[in-house]
């Protein structure tokens, strides 16, 4: 039983283009599947999400993260009556536009782009691929995702006005996203706040008493731990700490969400597309613990003097690969030339470095670039 509130697969908007029922898989979780066996859904695998493969091959990537995400989404769904499926499909899909080397490759993208008047931005990237890039299908382009997997991709995490984006106008920008769009920039944020932690705690650039003294919320719960746990190694009560932090903000973020239905009185899908604000939220306590765990992340491991030198190799790779292709677009797969004939050329050179993993944007640096300078 769906709440009231839910988007309901029969009252779908549909295809652009349009198909024949399965007979016993309904079009959300076709979505779902069409995403997972997208290649760029596979080539996640080889992006950075923090940590590079230097440090370790068993730290998050960025398919890791998605799945994750996918895995804390579904329960809060399930959990509040929303439609699994949609959620599912939003969260796997959620990450599909990011480029390699993390957020310092996004950066670098966009600085790269805008010299040109242009711009990236990873939720319209994947609007892009899903659109556009994916091609499975004798009878159309991309993927042919159902409307509201598509809306969620670019509404899930922040607002476009149709003013700066007329191209978006099909997708109800002067409307709130459904619920189910609105949990994925919330449970994006609870699984990296939790595996970031472990990441950076296992590749000791955060310590314990860092960690400790910095995120109340965990410290918390670590105390709890070595009650409990006495005799235990530090590890396995630092993993009992972040267990117990995770499932508090996802206990939060449902309670939370429930409070501010009630609050807003929303009665119905259409109440959440006509709310003021977005109605999927954390309590007031569950916001302050969120932003303490988000800021210490920001302090003292995303910008940590020893990420830099790998943050700033990757924006220089890219930077110079682009320029590159800019002034020698005859150097890009033929594929990509024939684009440029109908799109600006710093677009397509966007999009073809944007779909690279780190492995593959290295070897045609060291193609390209590299031998030329050795």
């Amino acid at each position: 039983m769906l709440a009231y509130c839910a988007v309901r697969v029969e009252d779908s908007r549909g295809r652009r283009y349009p198909e024949a029922q399965h007979p016993y898989r309904n079009d959300f979780q076709r979505d779902r599947d069409r995403v997972i066996h997208a290649r760029a859904f596979r080539r996640l695998e080889a992006k950075t999400q923090v940590f590079t493969r230097r440090y370790s091959d068993h730290f998050r990537n960025r398919l890791t993260h998605t799945l994750e995400v996918a895995q804390i989404s579904r329960t809060i769904a399930g959990a509040l009556g929303l439609n699994s499926d949609l959620v599912e499909a939003l969260a796997l899909v959620h990450d599909l536009g990011h480029p390699p080397f993390g957020h310092a490759g996004e950066k670098a993208l966009d600085a790269a782009m805008r010299r040109y008047g242009l711009l990236f931005d990873h939720n319209l990237h994947a609007l892009r691929i899903v659109e556009d890039f994916e091609l499975r299908y004798a009878g159309f382009r991309g993927l042919n995702l159902t409307f509201e997997v598509r809306e969620g991709i670019i509404k899930h995490s922040r607002d476009y006005s149709a003013e700066e984006y007329p191209e978006l106008g099909e997708y109800l920008l002067d409307e709130r996203p459904p619920l189910e769009a609105q949990l994925i920039d919330l449970t994006d944020e609870i699984a990296y706040n939790s595996s970031d932690l472990d990441d950076g705690y296992e590749a000791h650039l955060l310590s314990l008493d860092q960690i400790r003294s910095g995120v109340p919320i965990f410290d918390r719960f670590y105390g709890e731990a070595e009650k409990k746990y006495p005799q235990a190694a530090e590890k396995l009560k630092f993993n009992e700490a972040l267990r117990g932090m995770l499932n508090c903000f996802v206990t939060d973020l449902i309670s939370g969400t429930q409070q501010r239905v009630r609050e807003l009185k929303v009665r119905s899908l259409k109440d959440v597309r006509h709310c003021r604000d977005r109605v999927a939220s954390f309590s007031a306590q569950g916001e302050r613990e969120r932003r303490q765990a988000k800021d210490f992340l920001y302090e003292h491991l995303y910008f940590s003097k020893a990420l830099m030198p790998e943050k700033d190799d990757a924006e220089r790779v890219i930077s110079e690969l682009f320029s590159f292709w800019m002034s020698e677009p005859e150097a890009l797969p033929a594929s990509y030339q024939e684009k440029a004939e109908q799109e600006p050329l710093a677009r397509i050179v966007c999009d073809y470095i944007a779909g690279m993993t780190d492995n593959y944007i290295y070897e045609q640096y060291e193609r390209n670039i590299g031998q030329r300078s050795s």
